[in-house]
């Protein structure tokens, strides 16, 4: 059999078994012509002798003879069509990389025009025409070329994928349908076609509605960000220009206090030297008098005048041994203008503190305790609100997600993102712990508790002990007992914060914490201690302050 390189409207040149130009054309007996192989292993693939063209069916295998007239034609249709594939070559465009080449040309692969999906094969635009122009080609399926067309047919049959199986979304052949895909829901599969690409294209648009609506929220998260930026800037900004106007204040009355005091002094030095220049004053005018009384060589006469200077003149007499003007004390000055500026502060904090309390309430979230986690000497009460140590070990199941040694429970309710918040109560506890714990924190066996293994915790020891079990360590200083904790959480933001909610104030915050599993409240209500500490933690509804 030979390439295709024919002429278009010569559809006598073609053999009807392998569509394609004669090669070594045979006649049979019955006047039809076939190439001699095609004819040969139609008949060794046969029981009977039958013509493929009319359906005669001959006794025995017919003798074949070369028909010399159609030889002679092809070789001078082979020549033309040469001469006009090679003209029309150079006037079509040669294959680029990346674009479907010409299944069919020799040499220079020019780009395919179309691909055949019954012969498998591409065509440019000179090797199309037969499919465009023979009757028997032009009921085969034609598509924009494409590569592997292999790909297209049934890997199990070797017959074209022209069916699509909606009840196993998959294209399958006609033998398919009988076969494997029996009972199926099987259509066309331009029919299939149309109802995917429908099914898609509604897919793509829900998924960009769904998208835009993420942009929204994603926008509206942005701009509730934004309002609390811009409160939280104003309200720091008054809280900062308030501080500042009381350091300035301050500053203003410590500087008038010391030149008040330094003031004082000065004045009262200058009323002592002025008193003591009019003494002076007064000393001298009686030495000048002593002075001319002095020169008089006559004795009664001075001690005559001496009772009239004194009458006139008197000798200053005030003892100014004892007076002195001592500098002004400015001890303690400074530092009684800081301590009224702290106690300035401490209100404002105060004050801030209370409006921060108020915010972490608003994600105020219903927590009860997990009983499946609670280790077995812990009791919980009926509602899941409050647990305790009953010294007693009950015989529970040993769940996964059960605490075998450390005397803990963790709460029912997850978090992955978001804030949230929750208060209990420690009131008459000597010891306890309290925080949060990611989910995969182990559960079995002596627990350490550390952001380092996954819990984020505070804790009481020793009735008076308290300390943040951060990365170091903290050692809290707290002013009083809290009977009321207060935890809360902002995931994204990495932060966990501990209030004492009576007292309205900050115990500690853990920060820059990065979560990335589901965060439980975490409780432990420690040993009984026979007795001592008996009391439960019990997580209290949030009434906001």
């Amino acid at each position: 059999m030979a390439a295709a390189n024919y002429l278009p409207y010569e559809d006598q040149f073609l053999c009807s078994i392998c569509l394609d130009v004669f090669t070594d054309p045979v006649s049979t007996p019955c006047g039809h012509n076939f190439c001699k192989t095609c004819i040969n292993t139609h008949w060794n693939n046969n029981d009977h002798y039958l013509c493929p063209m009319c359906k005669e069916t001959f006794t025995t295998r017919p003798q074949l003879r070369v028909n010399t007239f159609i030889t002679e034609m092809v070789v001078q249709f082979r020549q033309s069509a040469q001469q006009k594939a090679s003209i029309s070559s150079s006037e079509q465009q040669v294959s680029e990389p990346g674009e479907v080449p010409c299944d069919v040309c020799t040499g220079t692969k020019l780009k395919a025009l179309k691909s055949c999906l019954v012969c498998l094969v591409s065509y440019c635009e000179t090797h199309l025409e037969p499919h465009l122009t023979a009757s028997r080609l032009k009921r085969h399926q034609l598509i924009n070329a494409v590569e592997n067309l292999e790909g297209r047919m049934c890997t199990k049959h070797d017959k074209p994928l022209e069916l699509f199986c909606k009840t196993d979304q998959t294209c399958v052949c006609m033998l398919c349908t009988v076969l494997d895909h029996k009972m199926h829901d099987v259509v066309p599969l331009k029919e299939g076609y149309e109802e995917k690409k429908a099914e898609l294209e509604t897919e793509i648009q829900q998924m960009i509605q769904k998208r835009r609506r993420k942009i929204q929220e994603i926008e509206h998260s942005v701009n509730l960000s934004k309002k609390d930026a811009d409160r939280e800037i104003s309200e720091g900004v008054q809280v900062f220009t308030a501080l500042k106007e009381s350091v300035e204040r301050g500053q203003a009355n410590f500087i008038k206090t010391i030149k008040e005091k330094q003031k004082t002094t000065q004045k009262q030095a200058e009323g002592f030297i002025k008193e003591l220049e009019q003494e002076i004053s007064e000393l001298k005018k009686r030495s000048t008098e002593v002075e001319q009384l002095s020169r008089s060589e006559d004795h009664l006469h001075l001690l005559q005048s001496v009772q009239s200077l004194n009458t006139h003149h008197p000798t200053p007499t005030k003892d100014w041994t004892e007076v002195s003007v001592c500098p002004s004390s400015y001890e303690g000055t400074v530092v009684r203008a800081v301590a009224q500026l702290e106690e300035t502060f401490s209100e404002e904090m105060k004050k801030l503190l209370e409006a921060e309390l108020k915010r972490v309430q608003q994600y105020a979230v219903d927590v009860t305790l997990d009983p499946n986690t609670a280790n077995p000497k812990l009791i919980l009460s009926h509602g899941g609100k409050q647990v305790r140590h009953g010294n007693m070990k009950k015989n529970l199941p040993d769940y996964p997600e059960r605490f075998s040694d450390c005397s803990c429970v963790l709460g029912k309710q997850s978090f992955s993102s978001g804030r949230f918040y929750f208060e209990v109560q420690v009131k008459g506890k000597t010891e306890w712990d309290l925080g949060v714990a990611r989910e995969s924190i182990d559960r079995k066996g002596k627990i350490l508790l550390s952001p380092v293994y996954g819990n984020w915790t505070i804790w009481l020891r020793n009735g008076n002990e308290y300390e943040a079990l951060d990365n170091p360590s903290v050692r809290l200083s707290l002013k009083s007992p809290p009977q009321k904790v207060g935890v809360f959480v902002d995931y994204e933001e990495g932060l966990v914060s501990f209030y004492d909610v009576d007292a309205v104030a900050l115990i500690y915050s853990f920060t820059g914490c990065s979560f990335t599993e589901k965060l439980f409240p975490y409780f432990g209500p420690c040993f009984n201690d026979r007795g001592k500490n008996s009391a439960p933690l019990i997580i209290s509804p949030v009434i906001a302050k």
